[in-house]
């Protein structure tokens, strides 16, 4: 009934949205350590300022998101904070590497400013697809946002990197040129007044995540869920690995290997083209073996693989491992979410949807800072050694939490049993 209002070319420019703000994510990731390496030595303290945008993003994108729930404007809901974050974070991206070479303070003031110019902007765009969206097609809308984003960091690592060498400049302005045409473009081609923005749908994710940590979290420590509160734990340990490795990974290539900052981006690239091809046959292998199988043979591979790396030179070899580890990485990360909407049956999804990003969410937060800690007090390989230990110490983390459910299931069927039997 409503399919003929439904656009899949209307998705995909609001896909545009989406593509610009993970290209953006991925050049600011990849190269502000170095940026803020001209003032500051310790790996630590830069991963600390790497973590701010994951804090501000917890913190304040809940609020935001709501407000565009509820605004009535006449551009909507949701064009008013796209109109002030897009251009704003834009320019102030742009001003980035330029802002590098006068001072630190004004670096800093830059940076905070773009960061909340992201965050205001962030839940709004990606709202517009459910707006546009029938229910019944979200799924399909879904993977072409997501698909988009996907582009936007290949694009971020493979044509914006190269760039880098020529001047530290180009990928700051071309993507946020880049921003501010999403801009233009999503402005011409959102409704004022979507026809599904009043269709009930989730939460976002960091809405999710501040509401697990004010109402929900304490309920984890009963003991009926200590085998969840397991797997909750290994997954926000192996992401400590994961962010910290992806935030620090351009420092490593070019202190200690002697790269140039386009080299380490395009290296990098590698382990997220990996990802992006094999994610579909990763699915797939986790419908096979099972979602926790296929999880824990992930979570051998990649640390195996980090182990060796530190002993790599050659970029050639670099970048053939770091593809494998992002096949290890789809085995894991694939199966994650759904895995832990699995536990909460048919009755508590919600509970657990949140208690998801609320644990993977909270580790990026702090990975940035605790893997350049290690850098800083055991030298440039602790990088991948230190990621090592976080996926190691999360397979058997995961393995005792599923441990624990396969007993609290069988205890439970036994109980069933002996309540029949008796009857």
């Amino acid at each position: 009934m409503n399919k003929e209002t439904f656009s899949y070319g209307k998705i995909l420019a609001i896909g545009s949205g989406f593509f610009a703000l993970t290209l953006v994510w991925t050049v600011y990731n990849t190269y502000m350590p170095l940026i803020l390496g001209e003032y500051i030595e310790s790996r630590a303290a830069r991963g600390s300022i790497m973590g701010l945008d994951n804090l501000m993003a917890v913190l304040l994108i809940p609020i935001i998101g709501a407000w565009s729930d509820k605004l009535n404007n006449p551009l909507g809901g949701r064009l008013p904070f796209l109109a002030v974050g897009m251009p704003l974070a834009a320019l102030f991206f742009i001003l980035l590497p330029f802002a590098s070479e006068l001072t630190l303070w004004l670096l800093l003031g830059v940076d905070i400013v773009f960061l909340l110019a992201m965050t205001i902007y962030r839940a709004p765009v990606i709202a517009l697809m459910p707006d546009h969206t029938p229910v019944e097609k979200r799924s399909t809308a879904n993977g072409m946002i997501n698909f988009m984003g996907g582009v936007g960091a290949l694009l971020a690592l493979f044509a914006l990197a190269p760039l880098y060498d020529i001047s530290g400049t180009y990928p700051f302005i071309i993507g946020g040129i880049l921003l501010f045409l999403a801009f233009i473009l999503l402005f011409f081609i959102v409704d004022r007044k979507p026809k599904y923005v009043n269709v009930e749908s989730e939460a976002s994710e960091e809405a999710m995540a501040l509401t697990s940590l004010k109402h929900d979290i304490g309920k984890l420590f009963r003991r009926s869920f200590r085998g969840h509160l397991l797997i909750l734990m290994a997954i926000f340990l192996y992401f400590i690995g994961y962010s910290g490795l992806e935030a620090q990974f351009s420092v490593y290539a070019t202190e200690y290997l002697g790269t140039t900052g386009g080299e380490a981006g395009f290296t990098l690239g590698f382990f997220s083209l990996a990802f992006v091809i094999f994610a579909i046959p990763a699915g797939l292998v986790g419908t096979r073996l099972g979602k926790s199988q296929a999880m824990l043979l992930g979570l051998v591979l990649l640390p195996a693989i980090f182990l060796i790396m530190p002993w790599i030179t050659s970029l050639l070899w670099l970048k053939a491992l770091l593809f494998i580890g992002g096949i290890a990485w789809a085995l894991i990360n694939v199966q994650a979410y759904p895995l832990v909407a699995d536990l909460g049956g048919m009755t508590k999804i919600g509970f657990f949807t949140g208690m998801y990003y609320l644990f993977s969410m909270a580790s990026s937060i702090f990975a940035p800072a605790i893997l350049g800690l290690t850098m800083d007090l055991f030298g440039h390989p602790a990088l991948f050694y230190s990621a090592a230990v976080t996926f190691v110490i999360a397979f058997f983390l995961l393995r005792g939490g599923m441990n624990k459910l396969q007993s609290a299931n069988n205890e439970t069927i036994e109980q069933k049993t002996n309540n029949l039997l008796k009857e």
